[in-house]
């Protein structure tokens, strides 16, 4: 019994382990990879300059043939969110279609079903990855850079030091 027990525990940490590490090794969409400068995107081109939680940010879009389909299903739009040049956020929108989910499923694992947004989530320790409905015809991919995110959180804790260093 304790065998089975300990067989069935470390298949769940192996199969939670997996999935972070899959999510991790591809670290983007494609070869558009969170954190790299936005320099080395094919097709990137500047949108609009903006503020997230108090940081200059920049938006940029992203058409290239290499990106414009995920197997069969069309790819609609791609927007990328940088800080400092370094890809923070990637957003992917599709055309609905649920061959996209199973595919996810298959490569990424089972995702964590969030109630209150309505999104299906993977979790790795340098990003993650929110999958919805944007709208009736649309699926969205949101991928978020956690190495970037702190970078950012900890440029605003520098300023704050800076600003109580200049009473």
């Amino acid at each position: 019994m304790k065998s089975l027990l300990l067989f069935a525990l470390s298949v769940i940490l192996t199969t939670g382990y997996g999935q972070e590490t899959e999510l991790d090794r591809r670290n983007g969409f494609k070869d558009i990879k969170l954190a790299s400068p936005i320099d080395s995107i094919k097709g990137a081109t500047f949108k609009k300059d903006f503020r997230h939680d108090n940081h200059a940010v920049k938006l940029y879009v992203i058409e290239h043939p290499d990106y414009a389909s995920i197997g069969e299903v069309k790819v609609n739009q791609i927007e990328a969110k940088t800080y400092k040049g370094l890809i923070y956020q990637l957003t992917v929108r599709t055309e609905k279609d649920t061959r996209l989910m199973k595919g996810m499923e298959s490569a990424l694992g089972k995702p964590i079903y969030n109630v209150r947004d309505e999104s299906y989530n993977w979790v790795g320790e340098k990003l993650g990855l929110k999958f919805r409905s944007h709208s009736k015809s649309q699926l969205e991919l949101e991928y978020t850079s956690t190495i970037v995110l702190k970078m950012m959180q900890e440029d605003k804790k520098q300023k704050i030091k800076d600003i109580a260093n200049d009473f």
